[in-house]
């Protein structure tokens, strides 16, 4: 259901103190926030509304005497633990802005991120983040004067963020507090988010309280979950999409947020809490159904046929709700035996029994991975947003969607396509624009309000969108043809050995790709088979492995046009990921590195003639040059 709780003014004159106030009055005792904690990780520490904004408040204090005044940038880089989210909540109430920084940018990230930001204090939690943040403090370049350590065992002479919070609570006074957030406005800045730079230096995105409230209280009409359900909290702050839902929204909807600093451990969490709700980007459902798949490929014959069975009863079922038409009457009752009987017991094992709202966004998600959860009656309501829009843009709903669509515009945004497909926005929810080193703003929308998002793609006759691709991302080939890499990737992606992809071709006259083995499924397909080999590089280099890739790429192949067919590849024998470059925090391809890193592997393939044969494979890393048949 939608939130039916009192908002304490108009959508577009609410601050988000307001709504920390209004939650600690009127919702004080339910619970607020959630981390692991104990020895061993094992317990969990709630604080209620209250508390939060008690703790807040002092905070608030222990900033202050840190010389944090409003307007100032405050940069914070921890993982999802409280003194992160708490620090977010307590700079606001201050009227500063908190920008969080991605753990894994790479130092010269950080020190552009921390001269353009012009930030004076940074967060940090520990010795790891501090090996890069210490030497910016020599830096004359970088104004920044003073690091606050999460953890005291690493901070050396730095302060500590527990010695911060004991200052506050010597110097909070109630009246200042409370005068300091009633100062702040909705068109006031509420936090700079710094994208995550897959094509050059990272954007500061400036965004306003009433760009975020209006996007919360917008895409709250389009949610469909219990009052106060609670949130598993565990992609990165820096992320537009964790700060709407795991910070803003929350505070909307007085809900419940459980914290998981280690974002591999999110499926143990799943597991133990068994979750309403669930946000995964595309990668994080392609590696659950990975994983689901190579657990089905260790079942007898007939248990497979019967789960295979009850999954067709789904997909069709979610067939008649995205056509809007009326379930039969059979078919609903199927469904709802195989569910019981086979579906939910399965479902409870990985803690996805009680899922009523699932959902993705910042990448098309491939088809495959969309009809495959469909078939465990969990229909992924894909989204569409850039942190430019605060959020989304666009988003599937129970009452409207349409699968391997992003669905339809929430309420109050425009959208229109240029002649070239790419989609142009306007509405309160889109930023004012860029930031500058000078602490101005530099505008990105043309002279009628539309922002130009980069992104390409087509509206259906019902008002649907559907995602091409990034403009900037584009094939263009020697003869001139547009190629959507991601359309290419995506269908080449469906065979399950394949868990990542790269196609290149611009300028050429043939597209070739990079191909890298799933890292849960491959092992499985090659136990099921008898293949024995102890990583993904053994995995790369065997022939029964290399045959099934062929004929993948052959039968993607088979689905695309000549111009889009892969006529030459290499199959890898490392993951990518965002700790080795080639992905974004928020698991986005980043395809400048990915060619730079393997530039020398691509130009081999366009070496020979396209036709000939290439030779040996390089028996160092397992990659072979291959002809798609």
């Amino acid at each position: 259901m939608t939130t039916n709780l009192r908002l304490p003014g108009r959508p577009e004159e609410i601050t988000l103190p307001a709504l920390l106030a209004r939650n600690a009055a009127e919702h004080g005792d339910l619970p607020a926030l959630s981390w692991r904690s104990g020895p061993t990780g094992a317990e969990w520490t709630t604080l209620d509304w209250s508390e939060v904004r008690r703790t807040v408040a002092v905070l608030a204090a222990g900033y202050a005497a840190l010389g944090i005044e409003r307007g100032d940038h405050v940069l914070i880089m921890m993982g999802n633990r409280p003194e992160h989210w708490l620090s977010d909540l307590a700079l606001v109430h201050l009227g500063a802005v908190p920008v969080t920084v991605y753990g894994t940018s790479a130092p010269e990230q950080i020190a552009h991120i921390a001269r353009h930001s012009r930030a004076r204090v940074a967060l940090v939690e520990g010795g790891r983040e501090l090996a890069r943040w210490e030497p910016l403090l020599a830096d004359d370049t970088v104004p920044l004067e003073r690091l606050v350590v999460a953890e005291a065992a690493d901070a050396g002479t730095h302060r500590t963020y527990g010695s911060l919070h004991a200052s506050g609570a010597r110097l909070h006074r109630p009246d200042a507090f409370e005068k300091a957030w009633r100062e702040s406005h909705p068109e006031d800045p509420l936090t700079v988010v710094y994208t995550s730079g897959t094509t050059g230096d990272p954007k500061g995105v400036r965004l306003t309280h009433r760009n975020i409230m209006l996007q919360a209280v917008r895409l709250d009409r389009r949610v469909d979950l219990p009052e106060h359900a609670e949130h598993l909290c565990y992609l990165p702050f820096a992320h537009i999409a964790e700060r709407i839902l795991g910070i803003y929204l929350p505070l909307l909807r007085a809900a419940h947020v459980r914290l998981v600093a280690d974002p591999t451990a999110v499926a143990v969490a799943v597991r133990e809490l068994h979750p309403v709700q669930f946000f995964g980007v595309p990668r994080v459902w392609e590696k659950l159904a990975a994983s689901v798949r190579a657990v089905l490929a260790q079942l007898p014959d007939a248990q497979r046929k019967s789960i295979e069975a009850a999954n067709d009863l789904a997909r069709a079922r979610a067939s008649h709700r995205e056509r809007g038409e009326a379930i039969p009457a059979a078919l609903e009752a199927s469904y709802a035996r195989a569910k019981e009987l086979v579906l939910d017991p399965l479902l409870g094992l990985a803690g996805l029994d009680r899922l009523q709202w699932t959902a993705s966004a910042t990448a098309p998600m491939p088809i495959d991975v969309v009809r495959f959860w469909a078939g465990w009656g969990i229909t992924i309501m894909d989204a569409w947003g850039l942190t430019e829009t605060s959020g989304v843009c666009t988003v599937n709903s129970p009452d409207g969607f349409r699968l391997g669509s992003v669905g339809r515009p929430i309420e109050g945004l425009e959208l229109r396509l240029a002649e070239d497909g790419e989609i142009l926005t306007r509405g309160a929810t889109v930023f004012d624009g860029y930031l500058r080193p000078d602490g101005s703003v530099e505008r990105a929308h043309d002279a009628e309000g539309w922002f130009p998002t980069g992104d390409i793609g087509r509206l259906d006759e019902d008002g649907f969108l559907w995602l091409t691709d990034r403009k900037k991302e584009l094939i263009i080939t020697s003869n001139g043809k547009n190629v959507s890499p991601a359309l290419v990737e995506n269908t080449v992606k469906e065979h399950p050995l394949i868990g990542q992809a790269l196609v290149h071709g611009d300028g050429r006259s043939y597209l070739v790709a990079l191909l890298v083995l799933d890292q849960e499924l491959a092992p499985a397909w090659a136990a099921a088979r008898g293949i024995e080999a102890g990583s993904l590089a053994g995995l790369a280099a065997h022939p029964a492995v290399r045959e099934e890739v062929a004929r993948a790429v052959e039968a993607a192949n088979a689905r695309l046009n000549r111009t889009e067919q892969i006529k030459r590849y290499r199959l890898l024998a490392e993951e990518w990921g965002p700790e080795s470059g080639e992905l974004t925090p928020s698991l986005k391809l980043r395809r400048r590195v990915v060619r730079e890193k393997y530039g020398a592997l691509i130009d081999g393939l366009y070496e020979e003639p396209y036709g000939e044969p290439t030779g040996a494979a390089h028996d160092a890393a397992h990659e072979g040059t291959h002809e798609a048949p």
